[in-house]
């Protein structure tokens, strides 16, 4: 049985940061991808999906992703750069390894997987969102007889065409599946609030900064006053700006529920539609770990930071404010995985040292 001092569950961004700061401690780590390539969740995104900030506010610790000659790197730019980032660091990766649960006895964790089982002496969970997606219970949503799908399953509005689709959610995927779809066909939009729309000249470097002065204020035991921010939700890249001015950008609001063609809106009108995407969120992709610790409805368990409380040698990496501000973002999960390599010497430092007397 081989044991490896560090195992990273998960491929993508939030993976290839860890591995970048475990690669100069001199641990022996490796990283377990599900995923057949290189390139994490952003495999599975939709087509026309890009990033809110630039290329140079949009990079790993120790590289910057090349400029795009976008304003907002395209999709199959960013996986280009995580594949290169992979390779120029020499990340030991494993692939197709789909880790199935994670038990542990004594001090050692056990890894069991579609392939073999894996040991090791601590592990970073760095799974993300994109395997947990979220739809509502909706009333009647047994009886619509149209197609439904997240938006994690959407690619793009071709199978869609000549059909009246709905879009549901008021975030930025929905503003930008929104977008995309009503270019090919007849959408509507439906929203629990009124959607809020970020100034045209505030991007995800702006999003970025917030975060940062939320996370420093934090370090310093000061309060932070969000209200200097009063900004909005959907940032406008060029498509969302692009349906804006095409005049279908704007949402009809709450419906009460589903019936077997389409939906009922609050006013009690009835309308048809053929497929529903729901652009709802996601919960955590933590069922890996169900075995191991105690998780919330949405997969969430106790964390200090992104070490986990019950289990010690256990780290969460990546998951947004759970774990970290900004820990979801590419820009934003160098401080969380640094701070993580860090507390990873020091627990097998000390677990070494116990052993030892």
């Amino acid at each position: 049985m081989y044991i490896k001092d560090v195992i990273i569950i998960g491929g993508g961004q939030s993976a290839l940061a860890c591995g970048y700061y475990l690669r100069r401690t001199g641990l022996d780590f490796l990283i377990l991808d599900k995923q057949e390539n290189c390139g994490g969740s952003w495999q599975e995104g939709w087509d026309s999906l890009t990033l809110f900030s630039p290329a140079e506010q949009s990079s790993l610790p120790g590289w910057l992703m090349p400029k795009s000659k976008n304003n907002f790197p395209h999709r199959d730019e960013v996986i280009h750069y995580l594949c290169k980032y992979e390779q120029r660091y020499k990340l030991a990766v494993e692939r197709p390894v789909e880790v199935l649960e994670v038990t542990k006895e004594d001090d050692l964790f056990k890894l069991k997987t579609n392939q073999e089982d894996f040991y090791s002496k601590a592990v970073i969970s760095a799974t993300g969102i994109w395997e947990a997606p979220f739809i509502p219970e909706v009333k009647g949503g047994a009886v619509f007889q149209g197609e439904q799908l997240h938006a994690s399953e959407y690619k793009n509005p071709d199978e869609f065409d000549g059909q009246k689709v709905l879009v549901v959610g008021e975030g930025n995927s929905g503003a930008q599946i929104l977008a995309d779809v009503s270019k090919a066909t007849e959408t509507t939009w439906a929203t629990l609030k009124t959607p809020d729309f970020l100034p045209d000249d505030v991007d995800g470097r702006v999003l970025f900064n917030i975060a940062s002065a939320k996370y420093y204020a934090k370090q310093k035991g000061e309060k932070f006053d969000a209200s200097k921010f009063n900004l909005g939700d959907i940032v406008m890249v060029p498509s969302v700006k692009d349906a804006r001015e095409r005049g279908v950008l704007n949402s009809k609001g709450k419906f009460l529920s589903l019936y077997e063609h389409g939906v009922i809106w609050e006013n009690g009108e009835k309308e048809q539609f053929d497929s529903i995407i729901w652009c709802t969120g996601f919960h955590y992709a933590t069922r890996h770990l169900q075995s191991l610790a105690h998780a919330d409805a949405k997969g969430k368990i106790k964390t200090n930071g992104t070490r986990a409380l019950e289990i010690p040698g256990l780290w969460m990496v990546g998951y947004g404010g759970w774990t970290g501000y900004a820990s979801a973002t590419l820009i934003g999960i160098g401080r969380s995985a640094k701070k993580t390599t860090e507390e990873i010497q020091e627990h097998l430092k000390t677990s070494e040292a116990d052993n030892q007397q």
